[in-house]
């Protein structure tokens, strides 16, 4: 009788996304190990982070994140870094999520496991998140990042702030950040976050903030989105950028409509969309199902998938 494999979805973020050498360092512990492959790996230049995507079976995922981690933090150094997007350390976080034959209660202890060595290894001080928080505020990542790395490092400077036993690190020597590491923030939840940028023919940024602000959830908006409006340098137009963290709650479809409802108030045309990084097959299809009106479609009808293990 054979058992059938277990496979998580890992999407760690560490901060760099400048520098091949050090990018291609750490990626590397992902890449072509036994047990783990590596779906992408996304440098953002102006963020100066990369995301990366993994699938592995949980053991030889939790080595290979662990020897990520450390690689990142013996690479990278905080008190030099600078990037437009949150952040409190070298290697950012580590967030698990059920994939194949695994349960988000699973991924919380190999969350659990991942802290408490990544901690013993290298001293890296260790929030954990989501699922694996310690109170409700910890659940979100904008708590414990709140003041990123130069702000929270500040005030755990001083054990007197009436703030500090709120943030300090759950796992540390000293209740401190580490100087040159910071800290990394390792956590588990159900579903895994799907970035998705929707693109306005128009320059005015402002129209792109105003649009991100009715879609995003604490300003009205959907309650699993977060979303911003920028400018990317080397794109036509401006963008709705979005962090979608339940796209079973919130499809594709709907973001992409409500955004292009919105981009029509102010006389401005949605020019495209783009999918940054890998997606789940049933996020592309409940949208697919959507826009063509479909009924009885099953996920046997794509060749495909009778390909896949």
């Amino acid at each position: 009788m054979t058992t059938e494999k277990k496979y998580m979805l890992a999407v760690p973020n560490f901060s760099d996304g400048r520098r091949e050498n050090v990018i291609n360092a750490v990626s590397d512990e992902l890449r072509n190990k036994e047990g783990v492959t590596l779906v992408s790996c996304e440098p953002e230049h102006d963020f100066n982070r990369t995301v990366l995507c993994a699938i592995g079976e949980p053991e030889p995922l939790k080595e290979a994140l662990l020897n990520m981690a450390a690689k990142a933090t013996e690479l990278i150094d905080m008190s030099e870094q600078e990037g437009s997007h949150p952040r409190i350390g070298a290697q950012d976080t580590i967030p698990l999520f059920p994939f194949k034959n695994t349960t988000v209660e699973e991924c919380v202890n190999l969350a659990e496991e991942i802290g408490s060595e990544l901690h013993e290894r290298t001293g890296v001080p260790v929030f954990f998140a989501a699922e694996n928080a310690r109170n409700e505020q910890r659940k979100g990542l904008a708590y414990i990042r709140k003041g990123q790395y130069e702000g929270l490092k500040e005030l755990l400077e001083d054990p007197a702030h009436p703030d500090y036993e709120d943030r300090k690190p759950d796992l540390s020597t000293d209740g401190k950040l580490s100087g040159k590491m910071g800290a990394t923030i390792v956590s588990a939840e159900t579903e895994g976050l799907t970035a998705y940028n929707v693109f306005l023919d128009t320059e005015d940024v402002s129209v792109a903030k105003k649009i991100a602000k009715a879609v995003r959830g604490p300003s009205g908006g959907f309650s699993t989105v977060k979303s911003v409006g920028i400018k990317f340098p080397d794109h036509e137009g401006v963008v709705v950028s979005m962090n979608m963290f339940d796209c079973n709650k919130t499809p594709l479809y709907r973001t992409f409509n409500t955004v292009k409802q919105e981009a029509e108030r102010f006389g401005v045309r949605v020019t495209g969309s783009e999918i940054v990084g890998p997606v789940k097959l049933a996020h592309i299809v409940n949208s697919l199902e959507y826009f063509l009106g479909l009924e009885g479609f099953d996920n046997s009808q794509i060749l495909e998938t009778h390909l896949m293990e």
